[in-house]
Formats: structure tokens, sequence, C-alpha cells
């Protein structure tokens, strides 16, 4: 994956009393990525962008780093934003919560000829009673009902993880696992760019809004008033659906 330039500032028009949010992204298509010429694009950028700019606020864009270590550094006050972020009691110790700006739908894909014998899987009860084996990201939260089939799916060594979207779905192609279970736009683009063939199962194991989460050490309530009226105006003048509308995201 390509790097960010570090420290990268995208002036936007912005009124007195503007903030400057850092951001370190990840490169996740469809959401954050280059395209083949090098431009930094994806539907989160796009809208982040729009939100940002209404609300009078710059964005800074800090190197590329893996997940954890992006956690860390937000935790520490040294990032002030992340983006899809689930809003969790546990988070509402450090950080503030915008309104949602997009639904995050997580799928569990197969290969089309195995279709026909998991399609009926409806829980990931159902899917040990079948003996089905599950590739999973290693980081995220992916709904209550697989926080507690955890325990379950570890005992009987049913479930493999992966850092990556294009590690898991070599792992899938490869034969590791009957099922890959992740962000549903997310694996659907990398399995067109690694021209493998997936099917999504009926059973949709979570569906909730994402937010934009705000470091509540180095960010005001202020700011975040500012982000959620840019927000809702955007919502309503069509201006954030028009954009998920052009990469097919809800």
């Amino acid at each position: 994956m390509r790097l960010l330039l570090t420290a990268l500032l995208l002036q936007l028009v912005s009124p007195a009393g503007a903030c400057t949010l850092r951001l370190a992204p990840e490169e996740w298509p469809p959401y954050f990525y280059h395209n083949d010429k090098a431009v930094l694009g994806g539907v989160d950028f796009e809208l982040l962008q729009a939100i940002l700019s209404h609300a009078g606020c710059s964005l800074q864009l800090e190197k590329e780093m893996p997940i954890a270590r992006r956690n860390v550094l937000f935790q520490q006050g040294k990032l002030d934003l992340l983006m899809a972020a689930s809003a969790t009691e546990e988070r509402r110790g450090f950080a503030r919560f915008s309104l949602p700006y997009r639904q995050e739908t997580v799928g569990l894909f197969t290969v089309p000829e195995k279709l026909d014998k998991l399609r009926r899987i409806d829980s990931f009860q159902s899917m040990a009673a079948q003996h089905a084996s599950l590739l999973a990201p290693r980081l995220g939260f992916y709904g209550d009902d697989y926080e507690r089939a955890l325990p379950m799916l570890n005992a009987e060594g049913r479930r493999s993880t992966f850092s990556t979207f294009e590690q898991g779905i070599k792992m899938l192609e490869a034969g590791r696992a009957d099922l890959i279970m992740g962000d549903a736009n997310a694996l659907r683009h990398v399995a067109r760019q690694q021209n493998v063939k997936i099917v999504q199962l009926p059973y949709i194991p979570y569906r909730a809004p994402v937010h934009l989460m705000l470091n509540a050490a180095s960010t005001t309530q202020a700011q975040l008033a500012r982000i959620n009226q840019a927000i809702t105006q955007l919502e309503q003048n069509g201006a954030l659906p028009a954009i998920r509308a052009r990469y097919g995201v809800n």
C-alpha cells in the first residue's frame, strides 16, 4: 500500500474559529484508497471532505499506519478523528460521536460452488451445526451475535483471522475456510479487483450506522455541533446521498 504524504493539509474554506482535525487513514477501498493515478479518493474520503468543508474545518492527513497503532495514538490524543466508528459505551469515555453519515453492513460470503450447502445459515450457531469454517477480520466490532459466538468458534477451531481484505479473499480462494465475513462493500470491491467470484449469504450478521469519532481530549463540543449541523444540512440537500450513490453504497 502506498503511504500518504505526512501532514498533507487539505485547505478548505473555513470561517473564524475553524478547526483542523488530524486523521491517519488506511487504504480501505471503496472508502479510502488511491486510484491508478495515485490520487486519494473513496466514498468516506469524499463524505468527510464535504462534511468538514461545510462545518468550516480542515483535514490534516498523517501517514498510514496499522489500525492497532492508529487506535493507540487516538487514545493518546495524537489523532483527532477516526472514520466509520461504532458508537459504543466503552469509547464514550474518550471520544465524541457525530451523527451517522452512512450505514455499515457486515456480510457473509462464500465461493459460488459452496452456496447451495451454506445458504440456509441464519446464525453463527447454525454455521457451527453445518461444520462450516469462518474467516474474519482480526480487529473490529461485528455485532453482538458474533461476539457471543466467538468462544464457541475459537474452541471448535472454526475461526481464522486476516489483517487485510486482500489477504482474506486470497485465503478464501485457497480454501482456508468456507465463509468470509466483513464489510460487504469492501469485500465485493476487493474480490472484483482480484478477479475472485464470491456470493453473499442472505444472513446479515450486523447492520448499523457509523459515525465520525472525535477525540474528546483534543476536540470540543462546539466543533462536534458544527459537524453535526453539517451532516444534517448535507443530508437534507442531497449532497451526502449523492456521494454514497455514486459509489453504490447504501
